[in-house]
């Protein structure tokens, strides 16, 4: 009878044979012309993602492996960027958040988070060896599982950040509308009403007009700048004021009171979230009325009888 071993390493070395010859016969000259896209691929991976997805999958030092792991790897490279944000996704967030640093600059902070965390898991599982035995697997699960949570932790930071500056700007922009509708009516044109807005102007709404005239300063039109900037922070009251700016712009239509409707609708939506928001906090706050105070209550009601009668007085 032959051992388990034995026939374990013979199926690893026909695996390896295999291989080793498929990746022999991939690295032959092909029997047929390739196909145009193929041909194309090496001129435009500047140019197409899909080309140099293309240029990969049929690198020739490893057309074998590229065949067969190469799908593989793409679904996953673009499941863990789905999961940790890409590079357009961090920029946005950036510049949503206001901050000044570049996408390198936060990959770089992440590093840290993730050796800080790993850090934090060793001397951690040194904390508990102290007592007790920790097997080798165990550091190796929590170091690793305190640096994922370092990495997710500055995502999630950067998310939080973001999101407050939005409301932020969403808090501000009735305001800065009315402020603009009474420059308009005033008789003063849209860049001197927003370059006036901007400087009398101090939250973050204002410092981002103040980009815009900046930009307009160095020669970019109004219409372009405010385009920009409603595309880089993606708020849906910035995007209805920037489409009737341009549009006044473009055919001279009144402009005042299109922005007294939008800052009354701005109101009337903020007004709808803190009703919504209010519901939320009136549920979350029977918790700890349910869990808390109402047995608590009952317990000092009933335990002055219980202990009458236990003593007999």
């Amino acid at each position: 009878m032959v051992p388990m071993s034995t026939i374990g390493w013979g199926v690893l070395c026909g695996l390896g044979l295999g291989l080793g010859l498929w990746a022999m016969i991939a690295a032959l000259p092909a029997l047929r012309r390739p196909r145009l896209e193929a041909r194309l691929a090496p001129y435009l991976v500047d140019v197409s993602p899909a080309a140099r997805e293309l240029a990969w999958r049929r690198r020739p030092a490893a057309p074998l492996l590229g065949e067969l792991f190469g799908p593989a790897a793409l679904g996953a490279r673009d499941a863990v960027l789905r999961w940790i944000g890409g590079e357009a996704s961090v920029a946005l967030r950036l510049r949503q958040a206001g901050s000044a640093r570049s996408v390198e600059g936060f990959r770089l902070l992440q590093l840290g988070g993730v050796l800080a965390g790993g850090a934090a898991g060793l001397l951690c599982a040194a904390g508990i060896a102290a007592a007790r035995p920790v097997p080798v697997l165990a550091w190796v699960a929590l170091s690793a599982s305190f640096a994922v949570a370092g990495f997710v932790a500055c995502d999630a930071l950067l998310t939080r950040a973001a999101a407050r500056r939005l409301s932020r700007i969403a808090e501000e922009f009735p305001t800065v509308a009315e402020l603009l509708a009474l420059s308009l009516a005033a008789g003063e044109g849209v860049h001197d009403a927003i370059r006036r807005v901007a400087r009398a102007s101090s939250g973050e709404l204002g410092a981002e007009l103040r980009t815009v005239v900046a930009d307009v300063g160095v020669g970019v039109p109004l219409a372009d700048a405010l385009e920009r900037m409603a595309r880089q922070l993606r708020l849906p009251a910035l995007v209805g004021f920037v489409d009737a700016v341009t549009g006044a712009l473009e055919r001279g239509a009144p402009l005042a009171e299109v922005l007294r409707a939008q800052a009354s609708d701005a109101r009337a939506e903020r007004k709808r979230d803190l009703l919504e928001l209010a519901g939320r906090k009136e549920v979350a706050m029977l918790l700890p009325l349910i869990f808390g105070e109402l047995p608590l209550t009952v317990l000092i009601a009933v335990f002055p009888g219980v202990f009458i009668l236990r003593t007999g007085m």
